[in-house]
């Protein structure tokens, strides 16, 4: 009787909490019409966190349908596999996704971008150089 009980609650707590798609309101509350009003929504972001306490930032600018790379090239491996970790859930939360781009370097999009295409792996393909010598700044 008291499982029948609590699954009536969870259920009643669930419908407040969730959209119709399925993502928290409470995680994910930016609305067509704000993206067209919001200056900010739509932009592509790119971070270089120095602590795990940045991933709250992170998160904070995916959550406004914001595209972001962040690079973990400055924290420790125990710090970025924790951002990894927090922006991983943050993802899922809202329905976008997370992929390796580089050494360290990670693309993080809402659910309103899509993505095509793959960047293969460092160690994968015939004919792969190193052009880390290439600098770009004008």
């Amino acid at each position: 009787m008291a499982l029948k009980g609590i699954k009536k609650w969870l259920k009643e707590e669930d419908s407040d909490i969730m959209s119709e798609e399925g993502v928290s309101e409470e995680f994910y509350t930016t609305r067509v019409e704000d993206i067209k009003n919001d200056k900010t929504g739509g932009k592509m972001i790119l971070l270089e966190p120095r602590a795990y306490s940045e991933s709250q930032q992170i998160a904070d600018y995916l959550k406004k349908r914001n595209t972001v790379v962040v690079n973990l090239k400055r924290v420790t491996p125990e710090q970025a596999k924790r951002i990894v970790d927090f922006l991983s859930g943050t993802i899922y939360a809202i329905g976008g996704e997370i992929q390796k781009i580089g050494g360290g370097i990670f693309l993080c999009t809402p659910n309103n971008v899509n993505v095509e295409g793959k960047i293969t792996d460092e160690k994968e393909g015939k004919n792969i150089h190193d052009n880390t010598d290439i600098n770009i700044e004008w």
